[in-house]
């Protein structure tokens, strides 16, 4: 049985100098490169097999982005799109920033006004409260604890970012700092005498 040999591909002048243009730019991704040298192959006449020879590339990965230009070419598509990733299926992004953002201002309060007999929120409890409040009509204490991660939030650390420590052990740095910002004594009784002899 005779193989079938590839869809005919032409270029445009437009679509070469465009081309070109993408594989002369440092900035082009190498992935974006080899489709464009996959499609200027295709239009000087080669077939798949010639092509993946030339670039170290599968047969079907020839054939498949020859197929996608020519495809997307119809639709008019801009050039450097028909050179992209396909849009992926799957399931779109299940929560809002809103609901996310709700999460990040529960993880920053206290457990107890949620009415939680706990000392530190887990992923668990979080997830539990979101859906309480009807914020989420669910979500699993694993993905709670990606998007704390992902925020780089320890909300069992809250004790400590909620609430400064305690100045008792001061650093040389903290001890200076604290001088700068609290007047100084000998300013303040300048200041209450300048005050008394203005009334």
């Amino acid at each position: 049985m005779p193989r079938l040999a590839p869809k005919p591909l032409s270029l445009e002048d437009e679509e070469k100098k465009e081309l070109e243009k993408i594989l002369a730019r440092h900035s082009t991704s190498q992935q974006i490169a080899k489709r464009a040298k996959i499609i200027v192959l295709a239009a000087q006449g080669k077939n798949h097999r010639e092509i993946a020879r030339e670039l170290g590339v599968s047969r079907k990965m020839a054939r498949l982005w020859r197929e996608r230009w020519l495809d997307l070419k119809q639709e008019e598509v801009p050039i450097i799109e028909r050179l992209k990733d396909a849009e992926r299926p799957g399931a779109p992004t299940k929560f809002t920033t809103e609901q996310v953002l709700n999460l990040f201002a529960i993880a920053c309060e206290e457990p107890e006004k949620y009415g939680k007999p706990i000392s530190h929120w887990t992923s668990r409890e979080l997830a539990e409260v979101m859906s309480e409040q009807g914020i989420v009509e669910s979500i699993s204490k694993r993905h709670v604890g990606r998007l704390l991660s992902e925020a780089t939030l320890k909300p069992q650390q809250s004790e400590y970012w909620l609430n400064p420590p305690p100045t008792k052990n001061l650093t040389t740095r903290s001890k200076i700092s604290v001088m700068y910002t609290e007047k100084p004594k000998s300013l303040e009784l300048k200041e209450k005498e300048s005050l008394a002899q203005m009334k």
